[in-house]
């Protein structure tokens, strides 16, 4: 499992009620159900990968996101997860919105575009960066938007949420494997992994 998907998963407590947002073949919520006895709900877009989480007996839909989510209560969920997703969303802040007024919580982790790597490449070669976590040209991108942490820790307080947990890590090998950043990590962390809540009035 992805780095970043063994960090959420910690931070999921057993016998939750999680919803995965974008939640692909269903690697985490099947681990998450199997570990942890998660009452799992999912939402993907691509039929082939929803058809993945169905045969591995995982309760996802097929189906835009931001149109599905509108389906569910107020705090139907304990946690909502939308993991390496964001990034491609038209309408990010409408989404964790929504995200935070059906779950008590929300984890959100999206590639760092501050990382130096990417930084460097801009600076020298004045092209589009491409790497190991943004491996896409400009052209064929799912990428509608680009973020970084300082982006997101910044949003969240223009916006009015509480970051309740925070963990910026550098991963490797396809995202395996890697480790956390606490020195620089807007300019060293590839990821960033947040756990966000509505502010308490």
């Amino acid at each position: 499992m992805r780095y970043d998907l063994k960090i959420i998963e910690s931070w999921i407590n057993p016998d939750s009620k999680v919803l995965g947002l974008g939640c692909g073949d269903g690697e985490l919520l099947y681990s998450l159900k199997t570990n942890k006895n998660v009452l799992e709900r999912g939402i993907e877009k691509s039929e082939e990968q929803a058809s993945i989480c169905i045969s591995k007996g995982l309760s996802v839909i097929q189906g835009d996101i931001n149109e599905e989510i509108d389906g569910y209560p107020d705090d139907a969920f304990d946690c909502v997860i939308l993991s390496q997703t964001m990034q491609e969303v038209y309408k990010p802040y409408d989404l964790l919105i929504s995200m935070l007024r059906i779950g008590k919580r929300a984890i959100v982790s999206f590639p760092n575009f501050g990382h130096w790597k990417i930084r460097m490449q801009l600076l020298f070669s004045g092209y589009v960066p491409i790497t190991e976590h943004l491996p896409y040209t400009w052209y064929t991108t799912p990428n509608i938007r680009v973020l970084t942490l300082n982006d997101f820790r910044k949003f969240a307080t223009d916006v009015g949420f509480e970051i309740c947990r925070e963990i910026n890590i550098n991963t490797h090998s396809k995202d395996m494997y890697g480790k956390t950043v606490n020195f620089f990590p807007n300019l060293r962390s590839t990821y960033g992994v947040y756990m966000i809540k509505k502010v308490e009035k």
